[in-house]
């Protein structure tokens, strides 16, 4: 009798379901996702469910490495693992961390109640290392949203710092993450971000001439005008929108953070450093709509979102598809905080445009000397 109650509570053990947090992007919005892990009785296998992609189906194979490579080996169970809400789609290989961990949580190898305390970011090598991710800052605001801690790579930890009001966990490996929530070793709280200095950044003061059209740039960088470069080849036009990030003020504390945030997404931000210059951007005349504005099946940030408080440079503007163009129509129609300078080598076509000549301020250029 006594040996069915121990069997029954087994079972019962093994059906127990453990969670673990992590993020999917939405464009720029971090949503919540629950991951939950199920042991169950059966023939052994490894499941991942919830509308996952490519990535994070593959993870279920670096997980399994990555347990066997610091000495633990897969239960012999059914393994299933649901990513919640199930119907919104979940890219990336960040996802393979708390798979990790929730797996872990099941197997009675880390705390349950401390694992789900966090929000985790982190893909896993096949020795166990945690390798570096994208958007580890917007997943540390969502953190910070939902009273959780966080956890990342160590190479994030910076990156993931700029939010102040939560813990942060920045491991090298899962197995100093196991060895820090059963007590064994403390992780080091991990450095401040770095704030780095555009050393090759032009500056207008190497321009010689040009004055009447260095002060349309100065009227621009003044109050925030889109700007119309007009003038034969040669003259000079991609030469002075290339330094006009120079006579901008530098980003302040909070755009500076919104510039991250859009970068951490798009992979851009190397270890912790961020800049307080305004970003610069030139994409080529044949960009797509979607690479411009950003889109996709799985919403991605575009040229215009990545320009964010800064300066989007279209050189040879009558080159660019028309939906390109139409698609730029809102952002100069409304307050849009990213300052647009067009350039085109002549105006035949683009000035006989009311909407175009009228918001646009002209500046010729004559050919330099």
């Amino acid at each position: 009798m006594a040996g069915g109650e121990i069997n029954s509570g087994a079972r019962v053990k093994a059906m127990a379901t453990t969670h673990a947090y992590t993020v999917a992007f939405q464009g720029m919005e971090a949503r919540i996702v629950d991951v939950q892990c199920h042991l169950s009785s059966g023939l052994p296998a490894f499941h991942v469910v919830g509308l996952a992609d490519k990535a994070v189906a593959e993870s279920r194979e670096r997980v399994r490495a990555a347990l066997n490579a610091i000495g633990l080996a897969l239960p012999a169970k059914r393994i299933t693992v649901n990513l919640a809400p199930a119907d919104m789609p979940k890219e990336g290989s960040h996802y393979d961390l708390p798979i990790a961990l929730s797996l872990l949580a099941a197997m009675e190898a880390a705390p349950a109640d401390e694992i789900a305390r966090y929000l985790a970011m982190g893909e896993l090598s096949l020795d166990g290392a945690l390798n570096p991710i994208s958007g580890a800052l917007p997943g540390a605001l969502a953190a910070a949203e939902q009273g959780r801690g966080f956890i990342c790579p160590q190479s994030c930890g910076s990156e993931a710092a700029m939010i102040p009001t939560i813990e942060v966990l920045a491991a090298p490996s899962l197995l100093t993450l196991i060895n820090h929530f059963n007590a064994r070793q403390a992780l080091p709280p991990p450095p401040e971000a770095r704030v780095i200095e555009d050393s090759d950044m032009l500056d207008l003061r190497d321009v010689r001439g040009q004055e009447s059209a260095k002060r349309a740039l100065e009227v621009a960088a003044a109050g925030g005008h889109n700007l119309l470069l007009i003038g034969p080849p040669g003259a000079g036009k991609s030469m002075l929108a290339a330094r006009l990030p120079s006579i901008l003020p530098p980003l302040s504390p909070q755009e500076a953070l919104e510039v991250s945030m859009i970068h951490s997404v798009a992979g851009m931000i190397e270890s912790g450093k961020i800049s307080r210059s305004r970003p610069y951007r030139a994409p080529h005349h044949s960009a797509s709509m979607a690479a411009m504005v950003g889109g996709g099946r799985i919403a991605k940030p575009g040229e215009v979102s990545l320009a964010h408080n800064g300066v989007l440079f279209l050189d040879e503007l009558p080159e660019f598809a028309k939906p390109v163009l139409e698609s730029l129509r809102q952002p100069l129609e409304s307050d849009e905080p990213v300052p647009l300078r067009l350039s085109c080598r002549s105006c035949t076509g683009l000035l006989a445009r009311p909407e175009m000549r009228d918001r646009l301020p002209v500046a010729p250029l004559r050919t330099l000397a």
